[in-house]
Formats: structure tokens, sequence, C-alpha cells
């Protein structure tokens, strides 16, 4: 009977185990684009003296094989 039982436990345990994988975090990359005025010069930060950008975290999706990527007219 315990033989039974520990076999039982063991199988319902190990089902649980492998439902809990952990989850890939998908991969990002980091965009900076420089801010630009109305008439299209960048602005300059006065106290870096560096032109200032707009930062944005974007998710890297993979590209599916065999898939063409239609051209825009």
């Amino acid at each position: 009977m315990k033989k039974i039982l520990l076999v039982l436990a063991l199988t319902l345990g190990s089902q649980f185990v492998i439902a809990e994988e952990p989850k890939k975090q998908p991969e990002t990359v980091k965009i900076c684009v420089d801010v630009k005025d109305k008439a299209g010069q960048p602005v300059i930060d006065p106290k870096t003296k560096k032109p200032k950008q707009n930062c944005k975290e974007v998710k890297q999706h993979k590209k599916l094989e065999g898939t063409d990527v239609p051209v825009k007219k």
C-alpha cells in the first residue's frame, strides 16, 4: 500500500514540476531617436551640450523563415 501511494505521489508531483517552467522574457532593444524642433534641427540640451534623445524599450520579434516582406509603393 505504501508503494502505491509513493508511486501515485511521484506521478502527480512530476506533472506539477513540468507545468511550472519559467516563462522566457522577450528580448528587448533600446531605440533612441534625436528630438527635432519645428525647423528640423536637433534640440541641444544646455547642460550636456548634446542633442536630446527620446529612448524606448522595444520587443524584438523573430523573423520567420521563408516569409516574404511586402514592399511599400
